[in-house]
């Protein structure tokens, strides 16, 4: 039997040596789908065994990323630091096979070989003595994997197509460090094996390790999983992904920027993979078109502003105290206030591509007399403006309701009377009223604000009575 031949599982395995990077969320995201597609499973692997650079703080941001972006994992988590001793037995069974040897090189030794690659201009690859000895040196060695050295090892990638390597590129890595810990290449084949994972969906820079790993899994006689590499994500200038280019954690996308888990997701998956022109997909959607087939093979490039635009589309379309829960923390309201930020949601949410924009466009609602003028409002109140503004006042003030159609009503009959388009009392307005010269609709703010308060902030402004 074939790993396709096998209920799918697949496998996310992060570093815990920093946030949960955009890039990782995008691999995670493919194998979370590819699994539910196939009723598989998914499953979570934090690759611990660099002690040195892991860290809790960063196994928890990778937790926090990944429930938050929606991708919940079968069972519980996994810890590769915790299976070393596994590790150990597959390295020892491979010494018992053949597979494998003991070396006792020296750094000196290491370094005069590349020195002399380096010199003859050919790739390093080792040639140790101990390769074929029986003899033993002294202290502790280091376990290597006896490579094939004649023909070459054929993957057919599932993004990349057939792919092939020649058998005398691929080196005598260490499989087991001398004090007994495994390296990285190791740990990953036996975790693989042990988890069931039966297909391996990555980013494409693990290729060349592919090639490395099947030579383990051929010497235990593994079930060979399926390959997908993936490509990497790129800035918009075509160049690796940076922090300039985007490249931050899932948290910084929600905290900092203000995007939403639906939109981040729908964003990521066309990151490399389409279906036709659909754009905004749902993650049932997803769930049912999601294959490898239609992974490009070639970087996609981020592009901020139509991650932004989609995120606008998901503000949208939001339960509005929901996107009220998360802009009160950012404005530091109490439920009362949080109660007429939801009601201005509607309006709020029409005008905004972020929770950071909803925040900015709601700052009016609550700020304190008299209102900090932005330079552009400041300008719009010139004589000329501030003489209408007492005009809408006395209007106003004489209202019986405070309802829409009477406060359209009123400002209407100012500006008629006055001479003047609507616009040019509406502007004016908005500036007394909110300190910007954009906001929702100028009667939608009227409304929200209230009577008192919005004649207030207009008297604040007004030119004063002669």
């Amino acid at each position: 039997m074939s790993a396709s031949d096998k209920p799918v599982v697949t496998r996310f395995a992060p570093s815990p040596t920093g946030f949960l990077h955009i890039g990782g969320a995008r691999t995670a995201l493919f194998n979370w789908l590819f699994a539910h597609h196939h009723g598989g499973k998914f499953l979570l692997r934090i690759e611990d065994t660099d002690k040195a650079r892991s860290t809790k703080e960063a196994i928890d941001a990778i937790l926090d990323g990944m429930r938050w972006l929606g991708l919940d994992w079968d069972g519980h988590e996994y810890y590769q630091s915790q299976f070393w001793a596994r590790h150990a037995e597959i390295a020892h069974k491979m010494l018992d096979r053949g597979h494998a040897y003991r070396c006792w090189m020296t750094p000196e030794e290491l370094a005069a070989q590349r020195e002399l690659a380096a010199k003859e201009r050919r790739p390093f690859r080792i040639n140790s003595p101990w390769r074929d000895s029986t003899a033993a040196g002294e202290g502790e060695p280091v376990i290597r994997l006896k490579a094939p050295r004649d023909g070459e090892t054929v993957i057919d990638d599932r993004v990349q197509g057939r792919v092939t390597v020649q058998n005398a590129e691929i080196d005598d890595f260490v499989l087991l460090r001398s004090d007994g810990t495994p390296t990285y290449m190791l740990a990953v084949v036996v975790d693989d094996h042990d988890m069931g994972v039966t297909h391996v969906i990555r980013g494409d820079d693990h290729l060349n390790n592919a090639f490395r790993q099947l030579a383990i899994i051929r010497a235990m006689g593994f079930l060979e999983p399926v390959y997908a590499h993936v490509p990497l994500i790129h800035g918009p200038d075509g160049a690796k992904l940076s922090k300039r280019h985007g490249a931050l954690g899932v948290d910084s996308y929600r905290d900092e920027l203000g995007m939403l888990p639906e939109a981040v997701a729908n964003y990521l998956l066309r990151l490399g993979w389409g279906h036709g022109d659909d754009e905004i997909i749902s993650r049932d959607q997803a769930i049912d078109w999601f294959d490898l087939d239609h992974v490009g093979k070639s970087p996609s490039r981020f592009d901020f502003k139509k991650l932004e635009n989609l995120n606008g589309h998901y503000l949208r379309e939001a339960d509005d105290e929901r996107l009220a829960a998360l802009v009160a923390p950012r404005l530091g309201l109490d439920s009362a206030r949080t109660a007429l930020l939801v009601r201005a949601m509607p309006e709020l949410k029409a005008r905004a591509h972020t929770v950071n924009q909803l925040a900015e466009g709601a700052h009016f609602l609550f700020a304190s007399r008299p209102l900090d003028l932005d330079e552009g409002a400041a300008a719009l109140l010139d004589p000329a403006a501030r003489a209408l503004l007492h005009r809408a006042h006395g209007q106003l003030a004489a209202l019986a309701g405070w309802d829409a159609a009477s406060l359209e009503a009123a400002i209407r009959e100012v500006a008629e009377g006055s001479g003047v388009k609507l616009g040019k009392l509406a502007q004016p307005l908005r500036a007394a009223l909110t300190g910007r010269t954009t906001s929702p609709g100028i009667f939608d703010v009227l409304a929200l604000l209230g009577r008192d308060e919005s004649l207030a902030r207009i008297a604040d402004q007004m030119e004063p009575k002669e």
